[in-house]
């Protein structure tokens, strides 16, 4: 039963991440890129000056201040997006994989800088009256209730793609085979379902106690780990410095060959099949495109639609140009990934034993403990939203409820199904954030045009 599960999964998402979506993905952060002529870009030490609270204002509209917001998106996509994702797509794809991540990246910073300012600059009320942000409600509010049924569209695959289950899985995984095998310790269905059951109570008593809980959290949790997890990585290529550059290198030579690549071709070709694996997971790391970031940025106390835009911008650059990077050069120049036949988060978890042992595995343990936890808190929020906007926000506690369990499923499950569940709900998220993102881009670029006018006048 498990075996069919797994087969239809794997032809649900390869059928919704196809050549379509990638274009729509790929093709829209390109127009994005182009339609603002790189103007975000210039501004990257303005989006750094409003993210650590200079224009702040305790009189704007909003729940969390944007360093929470920012902090709150990154919990969700710091993480097994992070350290197994990138782990897969060297395993299915080699280092060529690395450069279609970045790229993902690099366009993905436009596109959350587009879709997050939509997400302040079209925000609605839910039905309790409260201020919300997010694609179901900048559809509604910018294109009108006419586009109502594709808000609740993206709402409904929202409520699958916030779930945890991927997370959860990576998670336990990771316990077992870092903590509980190598030092002979109890490990099976049992060990499994305890890991689910504590992990739940954890997530329960933060999620809650609402957004303002979570964000606060995170705010805490997440800048740490990023910075132990930093240091640990590059202890890892200090130690292999010699074999830095030659895989560097690698990453752009493999990108146009493809000589690695294990996975289907993409219209006959193995360099188009790396491409969409690269995509697929790049947007799995940053999410640009899917949603799910505009609605933490939605909360973000500002009336400026674009400083908020800028600082969701910096969220790929972090996530997958940094964090990324800096896990796929830790497996690459340990050599692991031509010699171990592992997968996901057992790949980086033998990368950084073979380059610390000892002490290795559980540096990258605690990291993973970190980000899969503070991940479990932003996806509960993202959920309640999509249930609010379905149901009402007198329902959306049920959410909650239905979202800790899912963490028992993810515990006990295999890999590929969640892995392929999540990565269909995110395509499907893609397509209503993308066409009401691209629809709209003119007035982003207005509103735009006006401020940084404005803030060269008071420069």
């Amino acid at each position: 039963m498990l075996e069919i599960i797994d087969i239809w999964m794997a032809k649900f998402a390869s059928f919704v991440w196809g050549f379509p979506l990638l274009i729509l993905l790929v093709g829209g952060g390109i127009f994005f890129t182009i339609r603002s002529g790189f103007l975000p870009f210039k501004y990257i030490g303005h989006a750094i000056q409003v993210l650590i609270g200079k224009y702040d204002n305790p009189d704007d509209p909003g729940e969390i201040t944007h360093f929470q917001a920012l902090t709150t998106a990154l919990s969700a996509t710091i993480g097994m997006g992070n350290i197994a994702g990138v782990a897969v797509a060297i395993t299915l794809g080699g280092p060529g994989a690395i450069f279609w991540i970045w790229v993902s990246g690099i366009i993905g910073m436009s596109t959350k800088f587009f879709t997050s300012t939509l997400a302040i600059m079209y925000r609605g009320k839910d039905s309790n009256g409260v201020v919300q942000g997010g694609p179901m409600y900048f559809i509604v509010e910018g294109l009108g209730q006419q586009w109502k049924p594709l808000a609740v569209f993206f709402s409904l695959a929202g409520l699958i793609g916030a779930l945890p289950v991927f997370n959860v899985n990576q998670l336990t995984q990771a316990i077992r085979e870092i903590l509980l095998i190598p030092n002979d310790l109890n490990y099976g269905f049992q060990t499994d379902l305890t890991i689910g059951i504590i992990l739940s109570i954890i997530t329960g008593i933060v999620i809650l106690g609402g957004l303002k809980r979570i964000s606060q959290t995170a705010a805490k949790l997440v800048p740490s780990m990023v910075v132990l997890y930093f240091i640990a990585v590059m202890a890892i290529l200090f130690i292999h410095i010699d074999q830095v550059p030659v895989y560097f290198k690698m990453i752009f030579t493999d990108a146009f060959s493809a000589n690695h690549y294990n996975g289907d071709p993409l219209f006959g070709g193995m360099v188009g099949g790396l491409i969409l694996l690269g995509i697929r997971r790049g947007a799995f790391s940053n999410e640009a495109g899917i949603g799910t970031a505009p609605m933490a940025h939605g909360a973000a106390q500002t009336s400026e639609p674009i400083r908020e835009g800028l600082v969701a911008m910096l969220g790929p650059a972090i996530d997958t140009l940094i964090v990324c990077t800096l896990t796929a050069l830790a497996i690459l120049v340990t050599g692991i990934w031509e010699t171990s036949g592992s997968n996901g988060v057992s790949l980086t978890a033998g990368a950084f034993e073979n380059a610390m042992p000892g002490i290795g595995q559980y540096i990258l343990l605690l990291c993973i403990v970190v980000f899969s936890v503070s991940s479990l808190f932003s996806y509960a929020y993202y959920g309640s939203k999509c249930t609010s906007f379905l149901l009402g926000a007198d329902k959306k506690h049920y959410y909650n409820y239905f979202y800790i369990a899912s963490i028992i499923l993810g515990s006990t499950t295999s890999l590929s199904a969640m892995l392929n569940l999540i990565d269909g709900a995110f395509a499907l998220m893609a397509i209503p954030t993308m066409t009401a993102a691209l629809i709209m881009s003119p007035r982003v670029m207005q509103a735009a045009h006006i401020y940084f006018k404005t803030l060269k006048n008071y420069s």
